[in-house]
């Protein structure tokens, strides 16, 4: 039997040894873990798993390989995978590449044979903390000290965000939408695109000038990866813009939208990463199964006062997932209503921004 080769170790000095796929290479990352039975290559091509490494609660990953349309963005930045089984020969006749090549091709390191059950429990009872990915010969109390003296990175979205304006055109055209690049996924701008919006995609940092130099019908502010409250530059556009054109906003966006306005998030103990939260619509009353990525929430409190209205809320764990002020044609939303693969049921919510757009 092949000798395990790498280990994960947390900063309480827990460690799990198994073998390495991917990059051959030691990293330091916040350990989440991620529910869904399906997705693996858009989760590990989603920009707001920068900085983290994620656990894998469905225990066969990579039977499908990797597709080259499925993408979420071109170049992936999570910090790595931990997954209990891994298939390194898929069954699939879209897939193009392995998991693992492309791990490799993006210096990112992955390890299986994990007790992954084990690990997520960890999680969940204590909370996301650093985590490191090192060789299996790498003496525990070692590891242990560097990732201790390791600070994360807070730099995540000017990371991930495009560096100039780029462009996502449809065939006839009904609006034009400025989208805010905190680390969109291409989904997003897909559905837009599908809907009849070309899609003028901004860096998180653009001045507010520029924004309304391009004279949009609406604008679209993305997900993307850490504390809310690092982002000054998109806060600052959102307090400039809002009430002007219709906002939409979704996941990191949504927190944004909220401290614009006076509210204020903090961190979950682990955060909400899967495709299966139920989410209850206040304004319907109907409940949503949803596909989530975050590991901050709007403090519900703070929202009193600020003109936001709560408009939906986790049913798991009653954090606010939804937002909206009517007076300023504005409205956002926690989770991920283009996820894919996944539910379906929040789709209604991009033809409520061409609604906006429309009136």
């Amino acid at each position: 039997m092949e000798k395990m080769n790498k280990k994960i170790v947390l900063e309480d000095g827990s460690e799990y040894c198994g073998y390495g796929f991917g990059a051959d290479t030691e990293s330091i990352n916040e350990i989440v873990f991620n529910t869904s039975m399906v997705g693996y290559q858009e989760i590990i091509s989603d920009p707001s798993y920068t900085y983290q490494m994620v656990v894998m609660t469905y225990p066969i990953i990579g039977n499908y390989g990797i597709a080259d349309d499925d993408f979420e963005t071109k170049v992936p930045t999570i910090g790595g995978l931990i997954v209990r089984e891994y298939n390194d020969q898929p069954s699939n006749f879209r897939y193009t590449k392995t998991l693992s090549e492309i791990l490799e091709e993006n210096n990112i390191p992955a390890i299986m044979g994990v007790d992954t059950r084990m690990i997520t429990r960890s999680i969940r009872d204590f909370g996301s903390r650093k985590v490191m990915i090192t060789d299996i010969d790498t003496p525990t109390a070692e590891a242990v000290k560097r990732i201790r003296e390791y600070t994360i990175p807070s730099d995540a979205v000017s990371k991930v965000s495009c560096r100039k304006k780029w462009y996502s055109r449809t065939a006839h055209p009904r609006f034009n939408v400025a989208a805010i690049d905190c680390g969109i996924k291409l989904n997003i701008v897909r559905a837009l695109n599908k809907r009849g919006c070309n899609v003028t995609v901004l860096p998180y940092n653009t001045p507010a000038e520029e924004v309304e130099a391009l004279n949009p019908d609406g604008i679209f502010l993305s997900n993307g990866p850490g504390n809310p409250e690092d982002v000054a530059p998109t806060i600052e556009l959102v307090k400039k813009l809002k009430g002007k054109y219709p906002v939409c906003g979704i996941c990191l966006g949504h927190q944004m939208i909220a401290l614009a306005y006076g509210a204020k998030t903090f961190k979950l103990k682990f955060g909400h990463r899967g495709g299966n939260h139920p989410v209850k619509n206040l304004v319907t009353g109907k409940i949503e199964i949803t596909s989530q990525n975050h590991s901050y929430a709007v403090d519900a409190e703070s929202v009193k006062g600020t003109g936001l209205e709560i408009t939906h809320v986790n049913l798991l764990d009653n954090t606010v997932e939804g937002l909206q002020c009517t007076k300023d044609k504005l409205f956002s939303v926690q989770y991920h209503p283009e996820s894919a693969p996944g539910p379906q049921d929040s789709e209604y919510l991009f033809d409520r921004f061409i609604k906006l757009m429309e009136d």
